[in-house]
């Protein structure tokens, strides 16, 4: 499966989508999608891996150091990777990455945001 970052929205808030294996060559090209998402300081920002196949410790770092950056730029960052994504899902849980990243099954709008 190729490796995309599509710009778009989820539930009306901003996300990059990606598709195909997050892992030590492909952090790059998504953290280039993030360094500009983050430069217009949004107020939320979802990273979809909804149709991501295959999750590495490269990639995990990279949403960990994501999640901090939008911290401290005062975005409200949600990762989006449902149950259904076993692949990926399993990572995150043997890392307890959601305890630095927020995961959540499917965005919400933030206070003051209108879903779609």
């Amino acid at each position: 499966m190729l490796f995309a970052v599509d710009r778009g929205a989820v539930k009306g808030l901003p996300a990059l989508r990606v598709r195909g294996e997050l892992d030590l060559s492909t952090v790059p090209l998504l953290a280039a999608y993030v360094d500009d998402a983050l430069a217009s300081a949004p107020r939320s920002l979802v990273i979809d891996l909804t149709n991501t196949a295959f999750l590495d410790s490269s990639g995990a770092r990279h949403l960990v150091h994501t999640a901090k950056r939008a911290a401290a730029a005062g975005t409200a960052l949600q990762v989006v990777c449902p149950r259904e994504n076993v692949a990926v899902r399993l990572i995150i849980d043997l890392l307890e990455l959601q305890r630095l990243v927020p995961v959540v099954e499917s965005a919400t709008p933030t206070d003051g945001e209108v879903g779609s």
